[in-house]
């Protein structure tokens, strides 16, 4: 059994905790949080150890009658791998805990790619990140991408990539986020940082990106244009992305027209938190004209990343191949729509 940390439990962290316990591999032997709130008491109801992250803070965990199971570094030591869902910038800081300790470490996509030794995603990269010590699992937008471009590459060819983003402008939980009533282009220059953060992943890949960000908190939405340099047709990419573990094709007799459909059907098929870890792919809107192939797909931004972080857990440990770690995950969580 893997023994696996997680260090933030937020939107992110805790979701990792669970399918952590999930699978039939690993065991958690804790998560740290910073600060006594809501969901340090669920992490002690579901039985998870509890560590506090800033030692000087620990008192507040007792003056909010939330039990400890000791400081974070405690909680590196014990582990054989730790997960770090902290901020953007945090996990940086929390580099030097990890070597202290010789634990290696998964980041988040807000880090550097620069911090660690590869960025991942299972289906494109699992070998790159087998044995390394800092493993960056890339942004739910740069999972969104990298999961469309690994198949598309491997059966046609690629010649370049266009992509519009069209992303939320917070997390549901998010209230100080916006904008409230505008639509932003985010950036306002070529590219958006998705374009160079999907070519950590393929390094060779042509790609330009936009960013739009507008109120709405439910998933990112991509318009995706495709130059492929083989032959295909609207049903062979769309045969190709039903193939795929963590594509989900939406059919039109679905009736689900958007996120808000997409989110309430998560819900219904009995989806933890109505979480949807993989690409959601209007099959209607799969179209192909000459080489360019033209789709759109939902991204949520929540959980897309949840099952990559599992598999990057087996691949710095060694344990697994990549097609047997995300088998392994993926039924672990009964994933499949």
């Amino acid at each position: 059994m893997l023994s696996v940390g997680v260090n933030g439990y937020g939107t992110i962290g805790k979701r990792v905790a669970d399918a952590v316990v999930a699978q039939p591999d690993m065991e958690l032997v804790g998560v740290a949080k910073t600060r006594p709130n809501f969901e340090a008491e669920r992490a002690v109801e579901k039985g998870y150890p509890l560590y506090a992250a800033i030692e000087e803070r620990a008192g507040k965990f007792e003056e909010a009658g939330i039990d400890l199971a000791g400081l974070v570094e405690e909680l590196v030591e014990a582990a054989d791998v730790m997960v770090d869902a902290t901020p953007s910038g945090i996990g940086a800081e929390n580099k030097s805990l990890y070597d202290e300790y010789d634990t290696p470490a998964l980041y988040q996509g807000g880090e550097d790619a620069d911090l660690v030794d590869t960025s991942f995603n299972a289906r494109s990269n699992f070998a790159d990140a087998v044995g390394t010590d800092h493993v960056r699992v890339v942004s739910c937008n740069t999972t969104g991408l990298s999961r469309l471009v690994a198949p598309l590459e491997e059966e046609y060819g690629i010649e370049k990539v266009r992509a519009t983003l069209v992303r939320r402008g917070g997390d549901p939980a998010q209230s100080s986020r916006g904008p409230i009533n505008d639509i932003l282009p985010d950036p306002r220059t070529l590219p958006s940082h998705h374009g160079p953060d999907v070519q950590t992943i393929f390094p060779d890949l042509a790609i330009d990106t936009l960013g739009l960000k507008v109120p709405a908190t439910l998933m990112h939405t991509h318009s995706i244009n495709v130059t492929l340099t083989g032959d295909a047709t609207a049903d062979d990419v769309r045969e190709l992305l039903e193939s795929q573990s963590r594509t989900f094709v939406i059919s039109e007799g679905m009736g689900i027209d958007g996120a808000g459909k997409l989110k309430e059907f998560a819900l219904d098929a009995g989806r933890p938190r109505g979480d949807l870890w993989e690409n959601c792919i209007w099959g209607e809107s799969v179209s192909v004209e000459g080489d360019d192939l033209y789709l759109f797909q939902a991204i949520h931004q929540e959980s897309d990343v949840v099952p990559e972080n599992v598999d990057a857990v087996r691949a710095v440990a060694g344990t697994a191949d990549a097609d047997e770690s995300i088998r392994t995950t993926n039924d672990a969580l009964d994933m499949g729509l």
